[in-house]
């Protein structure tokens, strides 16, 4: 049940966190909605990320941060997806300081299999989200900053990360919409 589904009952922090990360999921499931393999290789410029790359950070992202606050292995390695994928990184790469050829190794990605990662990440957020309660969510993870970050932080983070990267991919698939038009 959503936040929006419980509009007389008291909604609680994991509520709206829980809602968060179902709109980023349907978001990323927008974009990829009607999408070629042309546009999801598309590049606004020779260095910018590409949709596909777009996705895959995404849920790499999400999968490593919440593996990492539930002490446990990303669904990435776990699962299976790594090997689906076939990348020529190591599993602990999740996008950060990538190179433009590393955004060009997921040029033949499918949206499938990207939905299909995504998608897996999301119920594994679910599961994480569900065993959390108020006492959880104020837990310090990270004191080295001041203030220092909270499970809460952490996972308000993460949503925001996300969102702005299904804005970049929404952008990229438009620019790449009326460049073949």
């Amino acid at each position: 049940m959503t936040a929006s589904d419980r509009m007389t009952d008291s909604i609680t922090a994991v509520d709206v966190l829980t809602d968060a990360f179902t709109r980023v999921l349907g978001s990323v499931h927008g974009v990829l909605r009607g999408v070629t393999q042309a546009d999801l290789a598309a590049r606004i410029d020779p260095e910018a990320n590409t949709i596909a790359w777009l996705v895959w950070h995404i849920a790499r992202g999400q999968d490593a941060q919440v593996a990492a606050l539930a002490g446990s292995e990303q669904v990435y390695t776990s699962a299976g997806w790594y090997e689906r994928f076939d990348l020529p990184f190591p599993p602990s790469a999740s996008g950060y300081g990538q190179s433009t050829a590393d955004v060009a190794a997921l040029d033949g990605i499918g949206a499938e299999l990207l939905g299909g990662y995504l998608e897996a990440v999301h119920e594994r957020t679910l599961e994480v989200l569900a065993g959390l309660g108020a006492a959880d969510l104020s837990r310090v993870i990270d004191d080295s900053y001041d203030p220092p970050v909270t499970v809460a932080a952490r996972l308000v983070s993460v949503v925001n990360d996300c969102t702005q990267h299904v804005g970049q991919a929404a952008y990229v698939k438009g620019f790449a919409r009326r460049a073949r038009a």
